[in-house]
Protein backbone atom coordinates (compact mmCIF):
# COMPACT_ATOMS: atom_id res chain seq x y z
CA UNK A 1 0.00 0.00 0.00
CA UNK A 2 1.38 3.36 -1.23
CA UNK A 3 2.33 5.46 1.49
CA UNK A 4 1.26 9.32 1.87
CA UNK A 5 4.20 11.58 1.43
CA UNK A 6 4.21 14.42 3.92
CA UNK A 7 4.77 18.10 2.75
CA UNK A 8 7.62 19.76 2.81
CA UNK A 9 7.46 22.98 5.05
CA UNK A 10 8.01 25.85 3.12
CA UNK A 11 11.50 27.18 2.83
CA UNK A 12 13.28 30.18 4.60
CA UNK A 13 11.62 31.75 7.26
CA UNK A 14 8.09 32.85 7.91
CA UNK A 15 7.08 36.35 6.53
CA UNK A 16 5.62 36.96 10.04
CA UNK A 17 8.98 37.08 11.36
CA UNK A 18 10.87 39.21 8.66
CA UNK A 19 7.94 41.96 9.80
CA UNK A 20 9.13 41.44 12.91
CA UNK A 21 12.98 41.37 12.75
CA UNK A 22 12.45 44.86 10.39
CA UNK A 23 10.51 46.38 14.09
CA UNK A 24 13.34 45.33 16.33
CA UNK A 25 15.89 46.60 14.11
CA UNK A 26 13.84 49.94 13.78
CA UNK A 27 13.35 50.31 17.40
CA UNK A 28 16.71 50.04 18.16
CA UNK A 29 18.14 52.55 16.17
CA UNK A 30 15.31 54.84 17.95
CA UNK A 31 16.59 54.04 21.24
CA UNK A 32 20.24 54.13 20.01
CA UNK A 33 19.13 57.52 18.69
CA UNK A 34 17.61 58.53 21.74
CA UNK A 35 20.63 57.72 23.76
CA UNK A 36 23.31 59.51 22.20
CA UNK A 37 20.61 62.91 22.25
CA UNK A 38 20.65 62.24 25.89
CA UNK A 39 24.74 62.44 26.35
CA UNK A 40 24.82 66.31 24.23
CA UNK A 41 24.94 69.14 26.21
CA UNK A 42 22.64 71.44 24.33
CA UNK A 43 23.61 74.84 25.86
CA UNK A 44 26.65 73.55 25.01
CA UNK A 45 26.13 72.28 21.65
CA UNK A 46 24.18 75.57 20.71
CA UNK A 47 27.00 77.92 22.24
CA UNK A 48 29.51 76.29 20.59
CA UNK A 49 27.20 76.65 16.90
CA UNK A 50 26.82 80.20 17.75
CA UNK A 51 30.38 80.75 18.25
CA UNK A 52 31.47 79.01 15.14
CA UNK A 53 28.59 81.22 13.45
CA UNK A 54 29.72 84.57 14.02
CA UNK A 55 33.36 84.01 14.18
CA UNK A 56 34.61 81.83 11.37
CA UNK A 57 31.11 82.11 9.26
CA UNK A 58 30.44 78.35 8.60
CA UNK A 59 27.00 78.26 8.97
CA UNK A 60 26.46 81.66 7.72
CA UNK A 61 27.67 83.70 4.46
CA UNK A 62 30.88 84.77 4.80
CA UNK A 63 34.70 85.30 4.54
CA UNK A 64 36.37 85.46 8.02
CA UNK A 65 40.51 85.46 8.31
CA UNK A 66 42.24 83.11 10.75
CA UNK A 67 45.19 83.57 9.98
CA UNK A 68 47.85 84.63 6.76
CA UNK A 69 45.17 83.94 3.82
CA UNK A 70 43.41 81.14 5.36
CA UNK A 71 39.43 82.20 5.41
CA UNK A 72 36.98 79.71 6.43
CA UNK A 73 33.86 80.40 3.91
CA UNK A 74 33.57 77.14 2.35
CA UNK A 75 31.85 75.75 5.37
CA UNK A 76 32.72 72.58 6.97
CA UNK A 77 35.34 71.47 4.85
CA UNK A 78 37.65 73.76 6.10
CA UNK A 79 37.14 72.31 9.90
CA UNK A 80 40.47 70.11 9.62
CA UNK A 81 42.28 73.75 8.70
CA UNK A 82 40.65 75.55 11.61
CA UNK A 83 42.08 72.86 13.78
CA UNK A 84 45.52 72.91 12.67
CA UNK A 85 45.55 76.23 12.69
CA UNK A 86 44.02 76.33 16.94
CA UNK A 87 46.77 74.23 17.43
CA UNK A 88 49.48 75.93 15.95
CA UNK A 89 48.49 79.54 17.61
CA UNK A 90 48.53 77.05 21.05
CA UNK A 91 52.27 76.27 20.30
CA UNK A 92 53.76 79.37 19.31
CA UNK A 93 51.98 81.20 22.03
CA UNK A 94 54.00 78.71 24.62
CA UNK A 95 57.12 79.11 22.59
CA UNK A 96 56.83 82.45 23.10
CA UNK A 97 56.05 82.36 26.85
CA UNK A 98 59.26 80.25 27.04
CA UNK A 99 61.02 82.30 25.10
CA UNK A 100 60.48 85.55 27.32
CA UNK A 101 61.42 83.30 30.78
CA UNK A 102 64.94 82.42 29.08
CA UNK A 103 65.79 85.93 28.11
CA UNK A 104 64.61 86.91 31.54
CA UNK A 105 66.99 84.80 33.31
CA UNK A 106 69.61 85.20 30.92
CA UNK A 107 69.23 89.12 31.40
CA UNK A 108 69.76 87.83 35.36
CA UNK A 109 72.47 86.08 34.66
CA UNK A 110 74.16 88.77 33.09
CA UNK A 111 73.41 90.64 35.61
CA UNK A 112 74.68 88.64 38.22
CA UNK A 113 78.20 88.09 36.49
CA UNK A 114 78.94 91.41 35.81
CA UNK A 115 78.13 92.27 39.44
CA UNK A 116 80.46 89.36 40.53
CA UNK A 117 82.88 91.59 38.36
CA UNK A 118 82.11 94.53 39.92
CA UNK A 119 83.08 93.49 43.29
CA UNK A 120 86.74 91.72 42.09
CA UNK A 121 87.19 95.02 40.34
CA UNK A 122 86.65 96.85 43.32
CA UNK A 123 88.36 95.25 45.78
CA UNK A 124 91.67 95.73 44.01
CA UNK A 125 90.42 98.97 43.19
CA UNK A 126 90.94 99.27 46.73
CA UNK A 127 94.09 97.82 47.90
CA UNK A 128 95.44 100.20 45.91
CA UNK A 129 96.29 103.74 47.27
CA UNK A 130 94.43 105.45 43.91
CA UNK A 131 90.79 104.47 44.98
CA UNK A 132 89.59 107.88 44.99
CA UNK A 133 90.74 108.24 41.67
CA UNK A 134 89.40 105.25 40.08
CA UNK A 135 85.31 104.82 40.33
CA UNK A 136 84.07 101.35 39.38
CA UNK A 137 80.64 101.35 37.90
CA UNK A 138 78.75 98.16 35.99
CA UNK A 139 75.47 97.22 33.66
CA UNK A 140 74.50 93.61 32.99
CA UNK A 141 76.93 94.71 29.90
CA UNK A 142 80.34 95.45 31.64
CA UNK A 143 82.11 96.87 34.45
CA UNK A 144 83.41 100.92 34.20
CA UNK A 145 86.68 102.16 35.49
CA UNK A 146 86.19 105.66 34.95
CA UNK A 147 89.72 108.20 35.36
CA UNK A 148 89.19 111.87 35.52
CA UNK A 149 90.51 113.34 32.64
CA UNK A 150 92.38 116.08 34.53
CA UNK A 151 94.32 113.59 36.57
CA UNK A 152 95.35 111.73 32.92
CA UNK A 153 96.01 115.39 30.70
CA UNK A 154 96.76 118.74 30.69
CA UNK A 155 93.52 121.37 29.36
CA UNK A 156 93.41 120.81 25.29
CA UNK A 157 96.18 118.08 25.40
CA UNK A 158 95.91 114.46 24.28
CA UNK A 159 99.50 113.42 26.32
CA UNK A 160 99.57 111.09 29.02
CA UNK A 161 100.94 113.40 32.36
CA UNK A 162 103.65 111.92 34.24
CA UNK A 163 101.93 111.50 37.36
CA UNK A 164 99.01 109.46 35.90
CA UNK A 165 101.28 106.84 34.55
CA UNK A 166 101.53 104.67 37.99
CA UNK A 167 96.87 105.05 37.92
CA UNK A 168 96.95 103.61 34.51
CA UNK A 169 99.81 100.62 35.75
CA UNK A 170 97.52 99.97 38.39
CA UNK A 171 94.59 99.64 35.86
CA UNK A 172 96.37 97.82 33.35
CA UNK A 173 97.13 95.32 36.21
CA UNK A 174 93.61 94.57 36.62
CA UNK A 175 92.58 94.43 33.37
CA UNK A 176 95.78 91.68 32.84
CA UNK A 177 93.34 89.51 35.18
CA UNK A 178 90.76 89.54 32.75
CA UNK A 179 93.07 89.32 29.38
CA UNK A 180 90.32 87.24 27.71
CA UNK A 181 87.86 89.40 27.98
CA UNK A 182 86.58 92.77 25.77
CA UNK A 183 88.24 95.58 26.72
CA UNK A 184 86.95 98.99 25.45
CA UNK A 185 88.46 102.69 25.90
CA UNK A 186 86.43 105.49 25.54
CA UNK A 187 87.76 109.26 25.60
CA UNK A 188 85.12 111.81 26.39
CA UNK A 189 85.12 115.71 26.79
CA UNK A 190 82.98 118.19 27.74
CA UNK A 191 80.93 120.94 25.01
CA UNK A 192 83.26 123.61 24.99
CA UNK A 193 84.11 123.82 21.47
CA UNK A 194 88.00 123.27 20.70
CA UNK A 195 89.92 124.63 17.63
CA UNK A 196 93.62 124.65 17.35
CA UNK A 197 96.52 123.34 15.21
CA UNK A 198 96.20 119.98 16.89
CA UNK A 199 92.20 119.26 17.25
CA UNK A 200 89.88 120.52 15.45
CA UNK A 201 86.97 119.67 17.21
CA UNK A 202 86.41 117.60 20.72
CA UNK A 203 85.84 114.36 18.36
CA UNK A 204 89.17 114.29 17.46
CA UNK A 205 90.40 115.22 20.76
CA UNK A 206 88.64 112.76 22.65
CA UNK A 207 90.20 109.68 19.80
CA UNK A 208 93.68 111.16 20.30
CA UNK A 209 93.23 110.32 24.52
CA UNK A 210 91.82 107.23 23.95
CA UNK A 211 94.34 105.66 21.25
CA UNK A 212 97.06 107.42 23.96
CA UNK A 213 95.68 105.25 26.96
CA UNK A 214 95.53 102.14 24.36
CA UNK A 215 99.10 103.07 23.64
CA UNK A 216 100.31 102.87 27.25
CA UNK A 217 98.45 100.06 28.00
CA UNK A 218 100.14 97.74 24.82
CA UNK A 219 103.66 99.17 25.67
CA UNK A 220 103.54 98.41 29.49
CA UNK A 221 101.16 95.20 29.51
CA UNK A 222 100.99 91.81 27.56
CA UNK A 223 97.03 92.90 27.03
CA UNK A 224 96.48 91.16 23.39
CA UNK A 225 95.32 94.06 21.29
CA UNK A 226 93.18 92.08 19.40
CA UNK A 227 90.61 91.96 22.88
CA UNK A 228 91.43 95.84 22.99
CA UNK A 229 89.25 98.73 21.49
CA UNK A 230 90.04 102.32 21.49
CA UNK A 231 87.17 104.78 20.46
CA UNK A 232 86.47 108.74 21.52
CA UNK A 233 83.25 109.62 22.25
CA UNK A 234 82.91 113.43 22.46
CA UNK A 235 80.48 115.45 23.77
CA UNK A 236 78.23 113.29 23.35
CA UNK A 237 77.68 111.10 26.18
CA UNK A 238 77.87 113.59 29.22
CA UNK A 239 77.68 112.28 33.08
CA UNK A 240 76.97 115.37 34.52
CA UNK A 241 75.85 118.95 33.77
CA UNK A 242 77.92 120.91 31.44
CA UNK A 243 76.69 124.36 32.48
CA UNK A 244 78.83 124.07 35.64
CA UNK A 245 82.29 124.01 36.20
CA UNK A 246 82.05 120.89 38.15
CA UNK A 247 80.07 118.87 35.35
CA UNK A 248 82.33 119.78 32.63
CA UNK A 249 85.29 118.29 34.86
CA UNK A 250 83.01 115.23 35.33
CA UNK A 251 82.53 115.32 31.98
CA UNK A 252 85.99 115.34 30.79
CA UNK A 253 87.27 111.45 31.62
CA UNK A 254 88.31 108.42 29.73
CA UNK A 255 86.04 105.08 30.91
CA UNK A 256 87.59 101.66 30.63
CA UNK A 257 84.83 98.65 29.90
CA UNK A 258 85.44 95.44 30.89
CA UNK A 259 82.83 93.36 29.27
CA UNK A 260 81.60 90.06 31.03
CA UNK A 261 81.72 86.72 29.32
CA UNK A 262 77.84 86.88 28.97
CA UNK A 263 78.00 90.30 26.66
CA UNK A 264 78.46 88.50 23.60
CA UNK A 265 81.05 91.18 22.83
Amino acid sequence: MAKKREEEPPKGAPAWQSTFADLMNLLLCFFVLLFSMSTVDAEKLAAVAASFSQTFSIFQAGATAIGDGMLISNGVSQLNELDAYINSTGKAADAEVQTEDFMKEFEEAKMAAAEELAEQVSEAVAESEYDSDIDVEFTSQYVSLTLNGAVLFDSGSAELKEESKPILDKVGQILTRYADSTVEIEGHTDNVPIHNSKFESNDVLSDYRALAVFNYFMDTTALDPAYVKHSGRGEYVPVADNSTAEGRMQNRRVEIKIFTALAGE
